[in-house]
């Protein structure tokens, strides 16, 4: 089986952290810190689903090749969508926390609920109850 795991790199990888944590509801599994208090990498799970972040750097032969929202003008280039099973509620809990939304919370004509909001580095994060797993979405 295969399994594909969004990666991000932030700026303040150890507050972006707990900022995901705490707003959308992510747990830690892991995370390893370079000496100087880096992070080197995180994985964050969901549900049974898991991303994996680190301190953006721009010196490893990966590292050039990602660029930082704010490095680009404030866009982004993908956007991870997560299923969670009451939009409404992880709507309120991600805004309490400050997340800056970017599409309101609304009903598609698909019949998912979701939206869409940037965290506090400006990466685009969608939530919403559309599952295309389910039976009928294939």
């Amino acid at each position: 089986m295969s399994s594909i795991i969004p990666g991000l790199r932030y700026k303040d990888a150890k507050a972006a952290i707990e900022w995901l944590c705490n707003a959308f509801g992510f747990e830690k599994n892991v995370v390893f810190e370079n000496k100087d208090g880096t992070i080197a990498h995180a994985q964050l799970t969901f549900n049974g689903s898991m991303i994996m972040l680190g301190s953006a750097e721009n010196t490893s032969q990966w590292g050039k090749l990602i660029k930082q929202p704010s490095d680009i003008g404030n866009f982004e280039t993908q956007s991870p969508y997560v299923i969670v099973k009451d939009p409404d509620a992880h709507y309120v809990r991600a805004v309490s926390h400050g997340a800056r939304i970017a599409l309101e919370l609304k009903t598609e004509m698909h019949g998912g609920r979701g939206y869409t909001c940037y965290d506090p580095e400006g990466h685009l994060w969608s939530f919403g109850s559309f599952d295309p797993w389910k039976a009928g979405n294939m």
